[in-house]
C-alpha cells in the first residue's frame, strides 16, 4: 500500500455517528486504527491504500463529516475549526512524497466543492506563514470567520468564508509524525501549559519539531498534548524525559502516556519502562508491522 492518511474529525462522543463516518471510507482502503477522545471531542482515523483509492475514501469521509457534524454546537479541549478538521496525507518513503502532495491537493479541491474552505499547510502551504496549523486555528472558528470575511485570509480551495456548520478544513502532505499525549499526576492545567511552553519549538528554544499544548481532562488530570514532527530524530522517550523534568520541578510527575494512531519503530528507541503508554500494542501501533513502506 502506497500511502497513509490520518484524518481528524471533530466528533469523539457519538459512536453511531463515528460508525457512519467509518463506513463512508468505503471498502477500497484499509482502516488501521480509529482513536476517539471524549475530552478532545475528536476522532483520528489511520487509513492506508493506493493513491486513487485513498483520495476517494477521504472525499467520502469529508462529505459525511460535513453532513453529520455541526461546529456551532462543538465543544472540546483540543483546538478545532472544522468538521473534518485536519486531513494529512502521509508518505512512507521519499519516492512517494510528490504523490502524497498530489492526493492532498485533489482531496482539498474536492472538499472545496462541498462548500468548505480548505487551507493547505505544512510542506504544501502556499507561503511560509501558512505552514503551521496554529496560524489558522488561533482564536478558534470565530476568529477564522472574522479573518476570512475581512479578506485577510483566503482559502486555497472553496468559498471565501467558513461553511455555516462544517467550518473549514486543513489539508497537508507529510512524513509520519507522532501524536503523543502525556498525563500528569495533577489537575492543575497551569502546570501542563507551562511545561508545554517549555518543550514547544520556539525561535529561542524548546525541542525542534515539537508542538505542544497544556489541556485539562475530565479524568482529573492535566495533559501535555504534543505533535512530534520527526519522531525518529526526536523519539518519544526524549519527550517523556523533558515533560518529567518540568513536572518534577513543579512538584508533580508523569503518570502515563497516550499514542494517537501509529508510529515508526525507531520512535520508541530508549523509551522508559516506568511510563506506560495506555493500550499500546507494538503489533498494532508500529507502522512497519502493519504495512510495507512502498
Amino acid at each position: 500500500m502506497s500511502l497513509l492518511a490520518v484524518p481528524n474529525v471533530s466528533e469523539g462522543r457519538d459512536f453511531e455517528r463515528l460508525e457512519k463516518m467509518e463506513r463512508s471510507l468505503g471498502g477500497q482502503v484499509t482502516l488501521l486504527d480509529r482513536h476517539t477522545d471524549i475530552d478532545h471531542h475528536r476522532a483520528v482515523f489511520t487509513v492506508a491504500g493506493p493513491a486513487g483509492n485513498l483520495a476517494a475514501a477521504l472525499i467520502g469521509l469529508a462529505s459525511t463529516s460535513v453532513s453529520e457534524i455541526d461546529m456551532t454546537e462543538w465543544q472540546g479541549v483540543h483546538p478545532a475549526i472544522g468538521a473534518l478538521d485536519v486531513c494529512p496525507v502521509v508518505w512512507l518513503s521519499e519516492e512517494r512524497k510528490s504523490k502524497a502532495a498530489e492526493v492532498a491537493r485533489e482531496v482539498g479541491e474536492a472538499i472545496g466543492v462541498m462548500g468548505v474552505p480548505v487551507f493547505l499547510y505544512g510542506d504544501v502551504a502556499s507561503d511560509n506563514d501558512r505552514r503551521e496549523r496554529a496560524y489558522f486555528r488561533a482564536g478558534g472558528l470565530d476568529s477564522l470567520w472574522q479573518r476570512m470575511v475581512s479578506g485577510n485570509l483566503r482559502p486555497d480551495f472553496g468559498p471565501d468564508r467558513p461553511h455555516p456548520t462544517a467550518g473549514a478544513t486543513l489539508v497537508t502532505a507529510r512524513a509520519p509524525l507522532a501524536a503523543f499525549n502525556i498525563e500528569l499526576a495533577t489537575d492543575d492545567v497551569r502546570i501542563a501549559r507551562a511545561i508545554a511552553g517549555e518543550i514547544r519549538e520556539q525561535p529561542d528554544g524548546g525541542i525542534p519539531g515539537v508542538r505542544a499544548l497544556g489541556l485539562e481532562l475530565s479524568t482529573g488530570r492535566a495533559q501535555v498534548s504534543t505533535n512530534i514532527h520527526d519522531p525518529i530524530g526526536t523519539p518519544l522517550g526524549e519527550i517523556v524525559e523533558a515533560v518529567q523534568e518540568g513536572a518534577m520541578l513543579r512538584g508533580t510527575n508523569v503518570v502515563e502516556a497516550e499514542l494517537i494512531g501509529l508510529i515508526p519503530q525507531a520512535a520508541l528507541e530508549d523509551y522508559p519502562d516506568d511510563v506506560p503508554i495506555r493500550e499500546f500494542d507494538p503489533a498494532f501501533h508500529i507502522i512497519e508491522r502493519r504495512i510495507e513502506p512502498t
